[in-house]
């Protein structure tokens, strides 16, 4: 890291250490009159950006609505951003918005009072500021960040410059989740000390490393934005951008992101905890990926635990749950295995109490840009970037992990009868997946102490952790100091 870079992340560091107090904190009001689009006769004028995949589902929610219009399709891919983008608003609105590859061309149009974030992960922060700085209300997928500094960045930017910014973790609209979490809360299955999510989903090879050609269509400049330069080294360009940590960060903050906020959530954590420790590897294969595919993430917060588990082979649910979060409660368990339902058990298994129902995520954003209250947001920015930052802690561990066979592994974990059967199961996931259940080699990451004020690491390994809380940033694409908000 050169000279500039560490000083500007001590920076950040001394501004992210107010910036996390702030969580303690009553969430500011914005009034009325800091909005250009307070009538609720008034049709908001969205700009999306990035419309493969995830983002035909942000164009479909801002296409159907009679208060909002889709103006402009912002996609470094023409060919995607002509045909999905503005192909298929004009389908659904006999409209065409504005095409551009550059997101900050759209930004200088001051009439756009929505800026809506289906990019890949390394461009979320960086569009979400870039958006904010310009004016303009944000919605943002997850993982809201990166890494853990831009998150709190984005945060920031939110705060000082008063503007709305709802996080793409849809279950924390739904009712049926909302209630679940309210009776883990409330007691409703006794004392809960321990949460652990599940995201069992099978991801193949992504296919051999080599040296592949940019489609024709896509501005690679801008699609890498603050990613280095480099070349192509994925057989497929879009979506398998998850499996190289450049520009994603595994399914831990793929799919992960969104266990790990249900679990942050009933937990009633508002922090990136004590410490945490993680281990696993990218295991059955050998491929272009270089994120882990089976992993499990142990956060502390003081007494209480999440336990986080990835396992991309062939596995079987977790107590009725394949992506799914469980609470572990001292008269029952709760078991939430899709984004509006959830089941409460005793301890005996005899199910007490069922909860289910769906509700408009997009719709509850954009209340909350009419009200100007961030309040009104059921998944404010400090919320996703909380739960985006414990995502990529884990990944620090596992990144930062000596390479052992997994026999050694029990070591690590003497006296820990929760880690020791997570740890079993894990072994046995390993052998159903045809896998040596002993030998086979796996990173062993350590357990760092956390600051969770400042968010950052403390103790013997800061000086080798902190630094992977930010990265170098590819000029112009750079994610501003707080000072520079």
């Amino acid at each position: 890291m050169s000279q500039q870079s560490r000083r500007e992340f001590l920076e950040q560091s001394m501004f992210a250490a107010a910036g996390a107090a702030a969580l303690s904190t009553s969430i500011p009001q914005l009034s009325a009159a800091e909005s250009q689009s307070s009538s609720p006769n008034e049709k908001l004028r969205v700009a999306l950006l990035g419309v493969n995949g995830r983002g035909q589902s942000h164009l479909n929610a801002f296409a159907g609505r009679k208060d909002t219009e889709i103006v402009a399709i912002v996609d470094p891919d023409e060919s995607v951003g002509m045909t999905k983008g503005v192909g298929n608003v004009y389908k659904k609105t006999d409209k065409k918005p504005a095409y551009y590859k550059d997101l900050r061309k759209a930004f200088d149009d001051q009439d756009i009072d929505i800026v809506s974030i289906a990019t890949p992960n390394h461009w979320h922060a960086l569009g979400a500021i870039w958006a904010i700085q310009a004016g303009k209300d944000v919605y943002c997928e997850k993982p809201v960040s990166h890494n853990v500094s831009e998150g709190r960045r984005i945060v920031e930017a939110a705060r000082k410059h008063n503007k709305i910014v709802q996080t793409g973790t849809q279950c924390r609209s739904q009712p049926g989740l909302i209630d679940a979490i309210k009776f883990v809360k409330a007691g409703g299955i006794g004392e809960v000390k321990l949460a652990r999510g599940t995201c069992y989903k099978r991801r193949k090879s992504i296919g051999p490393k080599g040296n592949y050609d940019v489609p024709a269509s896509v501005d690679y400049d801008l699609w890498l934005g603050p990613a280095p330069m480099a070349p192509l080294t994925r057989q497929r360009f879009h979506y398998d951008w998850h499996w190289q940590t450049p520009t994603g960060n595994g399914d831990l903050g793929n799919q992960g992101i969104h266990q790990m906020d249900v679990a942050r959530w009933g937990l009633g954590v508002d922090n990136v905890g004590s410490s945490v420790q993680a281990y696993g590897g990218r295991l059955g294969y050998t491929d272009a990926g270089d994120v882990a595919n089976t992993q499990v993430s142990i956060h502390q917060f003081g007494d209480k635990r999440l336990v986080f588990e990835v396992r991309g082979l062939e596995t079987d649910a977790y107590r009725g749950a394949k992506v799914g979060v469980i609470f572990y409660g001292t008269d029952g368990y709760v078991v939430i295995p899709s984004y509006n339902s959830a089941s409460a058990f005793d301890l005996d298994g005899k199910l007490i109490k069922k909860f289910s129902g769906s509700a408009d995520h997009f719709a509850n954003f954009v209340d909350a840009v009419r009200s100007r209250k961030i309040s009104d947001l059921n998944a404010d920015i400090e919320e996703g970037h909380v739960s985006s930052a414990l995502c990529h802690l884990g990944n620090i561990s596992y990144e930062l992990g000596e390479k052992m066979p997994v026999k050694e592994v029990a070591g690590e974990f003497k006296g820990d009868s929760e880690a020791l059967e997570t740890l079993g199961r894990f072994q046995d996931h390993l052998g159903n997946n045809k896998l040596d259940k002993t030998d086979t080699v796996i990173s062993m990451g350590p357990k760092l102490s956390l600051d969770s004020k400042s968010e950052t690491f403390t103790g013997g390994m800061a000086s080798k952790a902190n630094p992977m809380l930010s990265r170098e940033y590819r000029k112009p694409f750079v994610v501003p100091t707080s000072a520079n908000l």
